[in-house]
């Protein structure tokens, strides 16, 4: 049976990934949350609505909570604009940044100030020394936040990687503007009720390569791509037009960039392997995967 073949007849992928310390970190968020005074919630900007763990609006609560569109860089300005407004009108104030840069993190610092102001001003007229204001950051793994703190903190103080799973327990950093901050591992929730939102944090590298079916992987973001970017993925990859299959598609970029093993046969998990790689590295383009309207 050839490729072609077996994408015809082959279903869906089925993702769950929920390791045994992701249930440690959830414990580990709701007991202590009474010790912080904001959250700060860290999302992917290309994957606002898939990377909001729907547990963390659960524990939070009524707890102050800033939103950051984390790889802002990747997307085009009315994408994000459409999202700021769409928090905005939920009553979460939303900041795009880019986490290696550390565009947007003056603006996070400013924030938080205005959120707890109040509160600073009570301790003040009890005559107690103002404090540090404590912050957790959460998200989904590899969504930056270990490379965000490491800008708050003008040192690497904790240790990064373009994978899930690197920050392994809670750990206090202090940060500028007389902050204190809790980061915690990234987490994910039991059970994806909705296959599109575990596809779009497989395409993101939220969850591990390792555990996934890469050249499906591959072929379910060019079928994505295809539908929100085609001609984004025409110019990358020179191509003449966009097949009606995303299985024709996927062997077109892989005549066009040679990736042949022999006999004419098609390297499917090359082709795959580079069609992720330079999604997550933005050289296809400046693509948000998901828009408000989607909810």
């Amino acid at each position: 049976m050839s490729y072609n073949e077996e994408y015809l007849k082959s279903d869906n992928m089925n993702i769950n990934w929920y390791p045994g310390h992701m249930k440690k970190t959830r414990e580990l968020v709701q007991n202590n949350l009474k010790l912080v005074d904001i959250v700060v919630e860290l999302l992917d900007a290309r994957i606002p609505l898939s990377s909001k763990n729907p547990d963390i609006d659960r524990l939070v609560g009524d707890k102050p909570r800033i939103i950051l569109l984390n790889k802002a860089d990747m997307c085009k300005k009315e994408d994000l604009d459409k999202w700021i407004s769409y928090f905005s009108s939920e009553g979460v104030k939303a900041i795009t940044i880019n986490a290696m840069t550390g565009k947007g993190v003056d603006k996070l610092v400013s924030e938080c100030r205005e959120v707890t102001a109040d509160m600073m001003e009570k301790l003040a007229e009890k005559g107690r020394n103002q404090r540090p204001i404590r912050l957790m950051i959460v998200g989904v793994p590899n969504v930056g936040k270990s490379s965000l703190i490491n800008k708050l903190s003008g040192r690497k103080s904790t240790q990064t990687g373009d994978r899930p799973g690197v920050t392994k327990g809670k750990q206090w950093v202090k940060v500028r503007g007389n902050m204190e901050l809790l980061d915690t591992p990234g987490i994910l929730w039991p059970k994806f009720d909705d296959q599109r939102v575990a596809l779009n944090l497989a395409f993101t590298r939220a969850i591990k390569d390792e555990i996934l079916d890469i050249e499906t992987l591959g072929l379910r973001l060019i079928e994505r791509l295809m539908e929100i970017a085609p001609n984004d993925l025409i110019k990358r990859y020179k191509l003449d037009s966009i097949c009606d299959l995303p299985i024709d598609t996927m062997e077109a970029i892989g005549r066009k960039r040679g990736f042949i093993i022999s006999k004419n046969e098609l390297d499917y998990t090359r082709i795959a392997t580079t069609v992720l790689n330079e999604f997550r590295e933005g050289k296809i383009g400046r693509i948000c995967l998901e828009s408000p309207r989607d909810i």
